[in-house]
């Protein structure tokens, strides 16, 4: 891509607007999704420059009874100028207050109402890491407190709360007390919260793509702009049937990050976090459980999912991070039989389990004998050939299969061989079958994948009527496989 010119004055201006009613529109949507899994206490309007809460206007948040949210937005084009001191101290024109000192000010305003608050500033500005108090922000709660009390006065941390201080026009206590409401909600690129949008959109039933976002984004401009700053439940609701954006049902949100944090665990309905707990700095990297952790803890937090979700909501959206045997392991969690319907973004697209689709496609088979045992050992070669890697597996680890059945998409195998859907559903239930047909003597079958998360996902959602399997995750580093899970079909 040719590098931009630097945008203009009213350019900076119109992108930090839209921005703002991106992250306005995001509002819009948990509306309508605090409605559908029946929140105990669901946000029912979005204020956007609403008057009376001072610099925190920006967006607000309003629930059915407090704590509301409300927001500070700033936006930039560069990373030129972090979140630091400088940034939030220093006054944008001579006679302004400092950025700090406003968001002070607002504070003030809402700890007069003795009613509970959230308070946020939102930008995609990304925290200086040498400054002395950012330095101290929790990624978990994106708050600067408890540590930011910590230190004498004499220290780095205690002469940078005294300027801080200084700059808002309290004292520290107060300084520290504002430190345990406000969030630094940091680094959220334009793109990061478009994807956030999108996921949330396709998990309430709403076309995802990049136009109905984009439909969404205007018609908040066009409110603001028409002087409609509150946006209630009914608003939305009416622009949604007005702009054609419904899709399909409705979906609880099953967060499991194994390789990353999900950026929409706040927002899931249960969240399974295991990014610290896999072995490995990246996440390409991490490809199994670090000790103590293992396989069977992950295996029963997996299957404990189903009953975490709120009651009453079968279409179930899976976000975050996992691999092909934990992404298998959450198809059985919620197979077919149970009435469940999964989905999962991929490669842009929503593949659902419940997507229509022609007939099965019939797998390619390849069968090559082992002669060790009674077992069936599968590989599903979709995205790449596993064969070679899977053979000297078997036969280093004496796994005791009669044979390797290899099973190829129709097309033969490539990473692209899936295109939608229908197709990863129609191959599902073609590789299954195929299964079920080679396994009937076996005692065993052990499962290696190299395919699509999607597919696997799908697999493991009709894995029913087949043996007792070992699922397999390709770990990288020799043997190259480890056995992951057990699961009784």
């Amino acid at each position: 891509m040719s590098s931009l010119p630097s945008p203009s004055r009213s350019g900076v201006r119109i992108a930090g607007d839209l921005y703002q009613w991106l992250l306005a529109w995001q509002g819009c949507i948990q509306i309508l999704r605090d409605a559908n899994v029946h929140s105990l206490n669901p946000v029912v309007c979005v204020g956007v420059e609403v008057d009376g809460v001072g610099n925190l206007d920006d967006i607000v948040r309003y629930r059915t009874r407090p704590p509301h949210h409300f927001a500070q937005v700033k936006y930039t084009v560069d990373s030129t100028s972090p979140i630091n001191e400088s940034y939030l101290l220093t006054p944008s024109t001579k006679n302004a207050k400092p950025l700090l000192a406003k968001i002070v000010a607002a504070w003030r305003r809402l700890i007069e109402t003795d009613e509970p608050f959230e308070m946020s500033l939102i930008t995609n500005r990304a925290p200086d890491p040498d400054d002395p108090l950012l330095a101290l922000r929790d990624s978990r709660t994106q708050l600067l407190m408890p540590r930011a009390g910590e230190k004498g006065p004499s220290s780095t941390i205690g002469r940078a709360r005294r300027r801080w201080a200084q700059a808002a026009g309290v004292d520290e206590i107060t300084l520290l007390r504002v430190f345990e409401d406000l969030r630094f909600d940091l680094a959220r690129d334009p793109a990061h919260v478009l994807e956030l949008t999108q996921y949330l959109m396709a998990a309430t039933g709403l076309r995802h793509d990049d136009a109905a976002v984009n439909a969404g984004v205007s018609w908040v401009g066009q409110q603001v702009r028409d002087g409609h700053r509150e946006l209630t439940a009914e608003i939305v609701r009416e622009a949604i049937s007005k702009l054609d954006l419904l899709a399909g049902p409705a979906r609880a949100i099953l967060s499991i990050a194994t390789l990353k944090p999900d950026p929409l665990r706040e927002e899931a309905d249960y969240a399974l976090d295991w990014a610290d707990r896999f072995q490995g700095d990246t996440a390409y990297s991490k490809r199994r459980p670090a000790p103590p952790a293992g396989w069977d803890q992950l295996q029963r937090d997996i299957e404990a999912a189903p009953g975490q979700l709120p009651r009453g909501t079968p279409s179930v959206a899976i976000t975050g991070s996992i691999r092909l045997a934990p992404a298998f392991l959450v198809g059985t969690a919620f197979r077919m039989v149970t009435g469940a319907d999964l989905a999962v973004l991929q490669r842009g697209q929503l593949w659902s389990t419940n997507d229509r689709y022609g007939t099965p496609l019939r797998p390619m088979e390849d069968d090559i004998r082992l002669d060790q045992g009674p077992d069936l050992a599968v590989g599903v070669a979709i995205a790449a050939d596993l064969t070679a890697d899977v053979v000297e597996f078997l036969r280093m680890q004496e796994i005791p299969a009669e044979r390797l059945l290899i099973l190829r998409p129709p097309g033969g195998t490539a990473d692209n061989s899936i295109p939608d859907a229908a197709t990863a559903n129609a191959l599902a239930i073609g590789i299954r079958d195929a299964i079920r047909r080679a396994s009937r003597t076996a005692s065993r079958i052990h499962l290696f994948m190299a395919a699509p998360m999607g597919l696997a996902l799908m697999l493991g959602h009709r894995w029913n009527r087949i043996r007792p399997t070992t699922v397999y995750e390709d770990i990288s580093i020799s043997p190259v496989y480890e056995a992951a899970f057990e699961v009784d079909a």
